[in-house]
């Protein structure tokens, strides 16, 4: 019974993943929310019982479920930026000037803030700095509503004209990488105990050497796909000329894997291969054609994993939630996060005219719509695994009800708000999103 079910699930989300985002362009209504309400609702009739619910009990399959789903999503992301970054060209990194400043200043700041939040509410120091670490990236799969569309191809010159956009996409491909480091600096303080005795460790290795083996795989993995792709003298392996678009797939497992296998951060290949790619090429319709495919596929995964998280809600996932994990929860989102933000791109700030530069309703804009959404979900169940103090019911509490509370309160203002800001935009901009 519990397999039907599970088929019977995938199904509607599939079904609901078709239809949704057409349904729902023109409302201040998304499909996350949609799909969360479903659940619960679903959730609150009799079903059978030993559901696979409980995250305790499930945590390798939440893991590896939600593991997927970001790393389709970070593929979509990647192959939709269309500004170019090189390495080896300054010029190119300061057009993404927002960028370095949400990742280098926002996102410790909006990691310290929450960890400081969740000690202030009894926590260990270990799963204080696991709250904050999960909580504070910008989430590639429900972000949708406030990035690029997709990847322009065709005969001219491709740039992002829409700097919000822009901003916030690049971010939410780039964060999820450089979240883990905290992640991991939660697990060695609960496995290894003073920071004295790892902290070296922690600086040489997590938090800078698989942050380079993540850059260098995906680079590498990028270009050497992108040379069969486009340009390998066997015709049987340009795939690119008969538009064989699951390539894409196929790219996201490749840089995702051998970056594991070489101990680096394996979200960040894969955005960077996205990157990679793109850049070869970069008017090929080959692109969109690949960013489709995983886009459908990030767009069934969210949808089913938002559907079961609802019907978990209503069968004993907030259990476990006070008025503390609400506290924490909304202060990120209407505080913290916001502030972070604001801190990061206001002082120094590029001007309008010029690449990279925001408006002053842009900044805030980029500091609010930080979308808490899957990724939180899979690296609380990754360091779950590691020590049992990683595990408590409060922390999947309380990351569940910012998540679910992120998809409302930025669900319900993404489109007026993108809409008032960027008014060229209008209502009948194509239904991409999920967010």
């Amino acid at each position: 019974m519990t397999a039907d079910l599970v088929y019977l699930v995938a199904g509607g989300s599939l079904l609901l993943a078709i239809v949704l985002p057409a349904l729902l362009d023109r409302w201040a209504v998304s499909a996350p929310m949609v799909l969360v309400a479903v659940g619960m609702l679903i959730g609150v009739t009799p079903l059978p019982d030993g559901l696979p619910l409980d995250p305790q009990q499930n945590q390798p399959t939440i893991e590896h479920v939600t593991e997927l789903a970001v790393i389709v999503a970070l593929m979509g992301v990647g192959l939709a930026i269309d500004r170019p970054l090189e390495i080896r060209n300054p010029r190119t990194w300061r057009p993404w000037a927002p960028t370095w400043r949400l990742l280098l200043i926002a996102m410790p700041l909006s990691i310290a803030g929450v960890a400081l939040l969740g000690w202030w509410a009894g926590l260990a120091p270990a799963a204080a700095v696991l709250l904050g670490a999960a909580l504070a990236p910008t989430d590639p799969v429900l972000a949708s509503d406030v990035q690029v569309a997709g990847p322009q191809t065709g005969d001219h010159e491709v740039d992002e004209t829409d700097e919000l956009r822009f901003t916030l996409t690049s971010e939410a491909g780039l964060n999820d990488g450089l979240a883990f480091p905290f992640v991991y600096a939660a697990i060695l303080l609960a496995t290894e105990g003073a920071v004295t005795s790892w902290g070296l460790e922690w600086l040489g290795f997590y938090l800078v050497g698989k942050v380079v083996i993540g850059v260098v795989a995906g680079i590498l993995v990028g270009r050497l796909l992108a040379y069969v792709a486009f340009r390998s003298q066997s015709p049987s392996l340009r795939v690119a000329e008969r538009g064989e678009s699951l390539l894409a797939l196929a790219a996201l497992v490749t840089a995702y894997g051998v970056t594991e296998v070489l101990q680096g951060y394996g979200f960040l290949a894969v955005f960077v291969c996205a990157m990679t790619f793109r850049s070869a090429e970069r008017s090929h319709d080959y692109h969109a054609a690949m960013h489709e495919v995983a886009e459908r596929l990030e767009r069934l995964l969210t949808l089913f994993v938002l559907l079961v998280l609802g019907i978990a809600v209503t069968r004993g996932l907030f259990d476990s939630l006070d008025w503390r994990g609400v506290a924490v929860g909304l202060a990120l989102l209407l505080v913290i996060r916001p502030l972070a933000g604001i801190v990061a791109l206001a002082p120094f700030a590029r001007r309008t005219h010029q690449t990279g530069g925001l408006s002053r309703p842009q900044m805030w804009a980029a500091a609010f719509f930080g979308v808490r959404g899957i990724g939180s979900l899979y690296y609380l169940a990754y360091a779950a695994g590691e020590h049992e103090v990683l595990a408590q019911d409060w922390l999947w509490s309380t990351v569940t009800f910012t998540v679910i509370a992120s998809v409302l309160l930025h669900g319900v203002l993404a489109t007026p708000v993108m809409d008032r800001i960027d008014p060229d935009r209008g209502p009948g901009r194509p239904a991409d999103s999920l967010g």
